[in-house]
């Protein structure tokens, strides 16, 4: 396997590309349509935001979750603390909330927004060299 796209329902593809813009998030035109946009999260990792009528073709006789159940979690591996911050402020400051206090473990820092479909992102940094010894002798 190559490249990994998470394909996400939403409500309002324009606002939900909006929103995801104002966290400097990228959409490659050659998949984005009407329909759906593919946002870029990485070299090899994308987004498919999908339209719910569009998202309702891809999944025959089965319903869309609604924003009360979570069926994943999307989490990002940023490269530093700020990075974490700053993309929970953000989103916040576009319309989403954050969803849980952040977690600090010293090695590993993480926050969780929501964004304006009610979907979960925990973006989160991790410092390898950090992590203690009794976690790297795990096999």
């Amino acid at each position: 396997m190559t490249k990994v796209f998470v394909n996400l329902p939403v409500r309002d593809l324009k606002k939900t590309k909006e929103f995801f813009g104002r966290l400097r998030f990228s959409f490659n035109p050659m998949f984005t349509d009407d329909n759906a946009a593919c946002m870029v999260i990485s070299e090899d990792n994308y987004a498919m935001l999908l339209a719910d009528k569009f998202f309702m073709g891809f999944i025959p006789g089965r319903e869309i979750c609604d924003a009360k159940s979570t069926e994943v979690l999307v989490t990002l591996s940023l490269d530093s603390r700020a990075e974490v911050d700053e993309i929970v402020n953000k989103a916040v400051a576009a319309g989403g909330s954050e969803y849980r206090k952040k977690q600090d473990y010293g090695w590993m820092y993480g926050r969780a927004f929501k964004d304006i479909n009610g979907h979960i992102w925990e973006p989160f940094y991790m410092d390898m060299d950090a992590i203690p010894e009794e976690m790297k002798n795990k096999k």
